[in-house]
């Protein structure tokens, strides 16, 4: 999902890893973060509330916000709902 975010601003061959930001790495801005979210509620459904997880951040989190937290996120999310 990131990747074809990515391509859409022809960053599509960015490293990305868990450290990497995407603010000042990847440059996204908070609309390319809404776009994000909406893949993933899209791919997920209910069960990972991105929106949700960045509306509960300060805007210096937000700013420094990692692929690795997104993907730990992710992960939380959807083992919750499994454990039901």
């Amino acid at each position: 999902m990131l990747r074809e975010l990515l391509e859409e601003y022809g960053f599509d061959e960015a490293e990305i890893g868990r450290e990497t930001t995407f603010h000042d790495d990847l440059e996204l801005e908070s609309i390319d973060l809404v776009s994000l979210s909406g893949s993933l509620r899209e791919h997920y459904g209910d069960r990972v509330n991105f929106a949700e997880f960045v509306a509960d951040l300060e805007l210096e989190e937000i700013i420094a916000l990692t692929v690795g937290q997104l993907v730990d996120f992710v992960v939380a999310s959807l083992r919750a709902t499994e454990a039901g």
